[in-house]
């Protein structure tokens, strides 16, 4: 009989090591607030679930995969962020930790303005694109026209988050992240039963807490840096070779992300193309794939930061005994999500709709969300790896490689086996992703040999 007090006094010891205990300080923050994201989402389907027809969660899902394109494209400014400051930290360099932060903030708040000025086109050719019907399609641009306006906020936040994971701040990430994520799910909660808004009391939730977390994130950064000391340098912000480097690093960044995310609305799209059903229990199922990365992504960030500070010092066994340690805890947290999918996988379900008919069909599919921790922790502890050392180029081709083989696949597997394709596809894609990013780990070594 298996001695669960001896397995967890066996972990909790594993954990109290170093660098263990450190990677754990630095993981468990930023698990705790990536994890209210995929709640938050949660939230949207599950309130929408409630709703007495399956259109209401199409409509979100469709207007969330139109922003995964607007929003998450820029993630290049919370990862690439990441690096640069880790790196900086390592090497004690002061004055660029500030230049950085002002870098990406000038960047973000530019692109958002491009943005704003170009909605009604992304909007237009958005749903040029998306094969849905008429009532979820009327309820993706409700959707739509109003989230966009939150685009300065979010986007300012990706540049925050990174700066302040990058400067191993983690503590103060997640009361950002917090307080952003709790505040969208009460206005939620208030727009839609309160005030019976639908589609757009989601939308306009998501757009204030947003602007509410920068204002908090703007003050408790600005009092961190008055700790760290240095200068505002003007001539270092704008130095030509280090915006070179920022473009080029966050150019790569976000064709991977393009790519990242070009995949991922596969599944929305080619789920809507097999009808309104498929597409709503995939939307709920997407809410395990989506906990289970922001759950791995603390491992990952804790891993970028300490990765970019090993570079940054130039300490080559500190780098591999950071890398073997984070991997190891990732996988042992990777298990846990296994078995508590496995034992809890219909009582989840229930608690996204009430809608019978999705709840039977959902379970006949979760089959794939038990096998996809194990299967999917190596590629995102990879990523953290590559992010840590700015290597932009290899993690571009390693995602437009694993994207190519993928898109193959969902092009043809859910035609031959229906929604079970869609999600054999998904698998795949994890594999690929994973195996190509392994290929170009010793370029991560070589960096400390220049």
């Amino acid at each position: 009989m298996i001695n669960f007090r001896d397995r967890y006094s066996a972990l909790t010891k594993l954990f109290n090591k170093q660098p263990y205990r450190k990677i754990w300080t630095l993981s468990w923050p930023t698990i705790l607030s990536n994890l209210t994201v995929p709640l938050l989402g949660a939230v949207d389907t599950a309130v929408m679930g409630h709703l007495p027809d399956a259109s209401y969660i199409g409509g979100v899902a469709i207007g969330s995969m139109i922003f995964s394109f607007v929003y998450w494209g820029f993630g290049f400014l919370r990862m690439g962020t990441v690096g640069f400051v880790a790196q900086a930290k390592g090497s004690k360099n002061l004055n660029e930790i500030r230049a950085v932060l002002v870098r990406v903030l000038l960047i973000g708040i530019s692109i958002s303005l491009v943005l704003l000025f170009l909605q009604d086109v992304i909007k237009y050719f958005s749903f040029m694109l998306i094969v849905g019907e008429v009532k979820v399609e009327s309820f993706a641009e409700k959707y739509f026209d109003i989230r966009i306006w939150g685009a300065p906020a979010t986007l300012a936040n990706y540049g925050l988050l990174g700066w302040l994971l990058g400067m191993q701040y983690v503590r103060t990430a997640l009361v950002i992240q917090l307080f952003i994520n709790s505040l969208n799910i009460f206005l939620d909660l208030f727009f839609v039963f309160n005030l019976n808004w639908g589609v757009e009391g989601v939308a306009l939730a998501t757009a204030l807490a947003q602007y509410s977390g920068f204002i908090l994130g703007l003050i408790l950064i600005l009092l961190k840096i008055n700790e760290i000391g240095g200068k505002w340098e003007r001539s270092l912000i704008f130095d030509k070779t280090a915006l070179s480097l920022t473009i080029k690093v966050n150019r790569d960044i976000f064709l991977r992300t393009l790519a990242l995310i070009l995949s991922w609305s596969l599944v929305t799209w080619t789920s809507a193309g097999l009808g309104t059903t498929v597409l709503a229990v995939n939307a709920i199922l997407m809410n395990f794939q989506s906990f289970l990365a922001h759950g791995l992504d603390g491992f990952a960030s804790a891993t970028s930061a300490l990765v970019g500070e090993s570079l940054g010092a130039r300490d080559k066994r500190g780098l591999r005994r950071n890398v073997i340690s984070a991997t190891i805890m990732a996988v042992i947290v990777a298990g846990i999500y296994t078995i508590v999918y496995l034992i809890a996988g219909n009582t989840l379900i229930a608690l996204f709709t009430n809608i019978n008919e999705l709840r039977d069909y959902s379970s006949n599919y979760l089959v794939w969300i038990f096998l996809s921790p194990l299967i999917s922790v190596w590629s995102y502890q990879l990523d953290g790896v590559f992010i840590g050392a700015t290597l932009s180029k290899e993690m571009r081709n390693a995602m437009l490689l694993s994207a190519i083989i993928y898109g193959s696949c969902i092009s043809i597997l859910p035609y031959e086996f229906g929604n079970h394709g869609i999600w054999l596809s998904v698998m795949i894609f994890m594999v690929v992703r994973a195996i190509t990013l392994i290929c170009y780990y010793p370029r991560v070594e070589k960096l400390i040999t220049k």
